[in-house]
């Protein structure tokens, strides 16, 4: 008897004792920005720093050597973290700086005479009083067919409060002042300009100018000159006192 063609069939595969691997997560991306590693300093951080270095080597807690040697540091330095180190164990580091208080537009009663301590007089002629001087309370400037020119950018502040009295007649005044004080004015032009730009200081006891007056058919303008501060008295005995004493010890 015939047997019946069975049809070809395929073995069924074997199930695999084989345990199967868990799926691995794919890798990470890198970050493609770095992560920051500090607050970068600033030009006045530093000079901050350089401040409270030079305060203690006049005070005699640093050593000329030693200033030096600081200073180097803080100039090369490049994170507000950096800085901190040369000035830890110095007083002036731990002082937090005190908010201004707000300026008014007119000086303290009693606090400047009425009498000008230097008057400044141009009459068909130019005056100019600029450089390193010791500003008064008050000083008055005339200028009749003529130009005065007051640079306050290096001068010594021994007063906290300033008044400058300006007339002009057919002529200019012309006030400078450092950006780090504060600069009020009052004033009127007849026929001709007045104008001062208002400052205020973010420094706890800087100077405060007072420009007031009038202007008949002249110009008087009072202004800050970008880029020029005041260079603290302490700061700049201390670094004459660290160069004569590196030049002694050399």
């Amino acid at each position: 008897m015939d047997l019946e063609k069975q049809p070809d069939t395929e073995p069924e595969p074997k199930p695999s004792l084989k345990k199967a691997e868990p799926e691995r997560p794919a890798p990470a991306l890198a970050d493609p920005a770095p992560r920051p590693v500090g607050l970068r300093a600033s030009d006045a951080d530093r000079d901050r720093t350089a401040e409270i270095l030079a305060a203690a080597l006049a005070e005699g807690r640093l050593t000329a050597d030693e200033h030096a040697e600081r200073i180097e540091g803080v100039y090369q330095a490049k994170t507000v973290a950096e800085l901190e180190p040369y000035v830890a164990d110095l007083p002036g580091a731990h002082h937090a700086p005190q908010p201004a208080a707000p300026v008014g537009d007119q000086p303290t009663p009693g606090a400047v005479p009425a009498t000008a301590d230097e008057n400044l007089v141009a009459v068909f002629s130019s005056t100019t009083r600029k450089g390193r001087w010791r500003v008064g309370r008050r000083t008055h400037a005339y200028a009749v067919f003529g130009n005065v020119e007051i640079d306050l950018t290096e001068a010594i502040f021994e007063y906290q409060q300033v008044v400058i009295k300006a007339v002009s007649v057919f002529g200019n005044v012309e006030v400078k002042v450092p950006e780090n004080i504060s600069l009020r004015g009052s004033g009127s032009g007849i026929f001709g300009n007045f104008e001062v730009e208002a400052l205020d200081s973010a420094e706890s006891g800087a100077p405060v100018v007072f420009v007031d007056g009038y202007a008949v058919l002249g110009n008087i303008e009072a202004r800050p000159k970008r880029g020029k501060f005041i260079e603290d008295l302490h700061k700049y005995v201390g670094r004459t006192v660290a160069r004569h004493m590196r030049k002694h010890l050399n």
